[in-house]
């Protein structure tokens, strides 16, 4: 069986919640052996985040599927000294503590670098490792406040508005994800393997690096690609709108709503012509030129629009608008979603059992590879559950009952 484009890489994720375990979940299903490092008790927070079974919560699965698990107290130094041990032999090191709190545990990344020169060190904050807000609390509420997600979200005329699940969270899981791969390729071709000493001068490194990513900075990347123009193009004349998503909203049908995209000519034409509306072809309205320069007709046509579908079913409109090429999609939520057709004919749900919560279902990994292709992680390890494998592995077997004992291990 082929393996995953990851395979032979060795993960040690000390982070918690969100951002990091599910940026770390996306690298362990593409084959990495990813060791999650736990405190005793409770273990991570997101355990317990939402709906939960067996001490499994559905973000916790999602996010540490395929991983393994190994309970440690962080506040003793045979604790510390187990992780020091895991991090010799890795390649990829993960942790989201505040910023200072890895540095008073003896596991900052100049320690852990000067014992593996190849490691790729991960640091995930909310704000940054320096500046007045480094050691502010980082809920993904805030950060989507801060980094302009619920300025986004305003619309033309509205209040600011949080995106309803942990939106500023999964924007850096995705960019740390993306990072890291970056960065161990970086390491792979040699690019970061040698240190700058001095003007013209260079030594070898290892070839391992520093990844410091914050939360904010990520949101705010994420944000300007589409949300920020006249924000980005200072000498924008702010005619337009800096969000070209700003006036997007659900359209009401008989019974639901649909959404429909009038982006480029083909698309409005389309649309008009699937719920029988006419007048698309004005020529105030006709091109996207038109379109941006009179803003006015165009919304006119659009109401004419909103007007025909909500006296359409779903099924109609869609079907209309379909058989015109326009792109268009009706509301499905998750509990629809794996009675769609298209989602069937992915295979994007994958149904399993899992010892602890029970049955499950959740999607595969998005990204398809050819020769080494992803797979669903298995069942999120509870908390513990491979400690003594662990240790077995980094040389202290002999020590798991002592360690036990003394409440180093759980």
């Amino acid at each position: 069986m082929p393996k995953g484009p990851l395979a032979g890489i060795r993960i040690v994720d000390l982070s918690i919640a969100l951002s990091g375990p599910w940026s770390v979940g996306i690298l362990a299903d593409q084959g990495a052996d990813v060791i999650k490092v736990e405190p005793p008790g409770i273990g991570d927070i997101g355990r317990w985040v939402g709906p939960a079974i067996g001490g499994v919560s559905a973000m916790a699965q999602m996010a540490n599927r395929g991983k393994r698990s190994l309970a440690v107290d962080l506040q003793t130094e045979e604790g510390r000294d187990v992780v020091r041990r895991l991090a010799a032999d890795a390649d990829v090191f993960v942790q989201n503590f505040r910023p200072g709190v890895i540095e008073r545990l003896g596991l900052a990344y100049e320690t852990l670098a000067a014992a593996n020169p190849r490691l790729v060190y991960v640091s995930i904050s909310g704000f940054g490792a320096t500046g007045p807000y480094a050691g502010k609390s980082a809920y993904d509420p805030v950060v989507q406040a801060y980094g302009g997600l619920a300025s986004a979200q305003a619309g033309a005329e509205g209040s600011p508005q949080l995106i309803r699940h942990t939106a500023a969270d999964k924007i850096t899981s995705l960019t740390a994800s993306q990072a890291i791969t970056a960065a161990l390729l970086a390491r792979e071709r040699g690019e970061a393997g040698f240190a700058q000493r001095a003007e013209g001068e260079r030594r070898p490194s290892g070839g391992g690096q520093h990844l410091e990513i914050s939360m904010l900075e990520s949101v705010v990347n994420f944000v300007w690609a589409d949300a920020a123009g006249n924000e980005l193009l200072l000498d924008s004349d702010g005619s337009q709108p800096s969000s070209f998503s700003r006036d997007q909203k659900l359209w009401p049908t008989k019974d639901g709503f649909i959404i429909a995209a009038p982006v480029s000519d083909a698309d409005v034409a389309g649309i008009c012509r699937g719920v029988g509306v006419d007048g698309y072809d004005a020529p105030e309205v006709a091109t996207i030129m038109a379109r941006r320069q009179n803003p006015e007709a165009f919304q006119a046509l659009l109401r004419r629009v909103y007007a025909a579908v909500a006296n359409m079913t779903t099924a109609e409109a869609i079907a209309g608008m379909e058989a015109e090429k326009a792109p268009c999609g009706a509301v499905v939520g998750p509990a629809e979603l794996h009675d769609d057709p298209q989602v069937k004919a992915l295979g994007m749900l994958e149904e399993s059992e899992h010892p602890a919560a029970g049955r499950l279902r959740q999607p595969r990994p998005a990204a398809r590879f050819t020769e080494t292709p992803a797979r669903t992680g298995g069942p999120a390890p509870t908390l513990g559950q491979h400690t003594d494998e662990i240790l077995r592995e980094i040389g202290l077997g002999d020590r798991v009952a002592a360690l036990r004992d003394a409440g180093v291990v759980a």
